[in-house]
């Protein structure tokens, strides 16, 4: 969800300035690699959910260059997103035959 939010909400930017000012072209890239990661996590690849705490993580990351309110608020997503993809019954979602 949040990487389609984020795509329309910065394609906007493609019209004003082009897709390579500012930075669009990156920021687009990394919004789709969310929606690839959704729609391959919510159809079972393990490799999906390691995109995306992947991408959260690599949030967190980013987040640190802004203010610590934009850091915990990231960093506790990051935690809560790797709680959700990878505890016990995820796990046996993406591996029944583990059950």
């Amino acid at each position: 969800m949040a990487g389609v939010v984020g795509v329309v909400y910065h394609a906007s930017e493609l019209s004003t300035h082009g897709i390579f000012e500012k930075d669009t072209a990156g920021v687009l890239f990394l919004r789709l690699l969310a929606v690839v990661g959704g729609i391959f996590t919510l159809r079972g690849a393990n490799w999906a959910r390691w995109l995306l705490l992947t991408w959260i993580a690599y949030h967190v990351v980013l987040s640190a260059y802004h203010s610590p309110t934009e850091l915990i608020m990231h960093a506790v997503l990051c935690a809560v997103t790797a709680w959700a993809l990878f505890h016990r019954q995820a796990n046996a979602w993406f591996h029944p035959q583990m059950c």
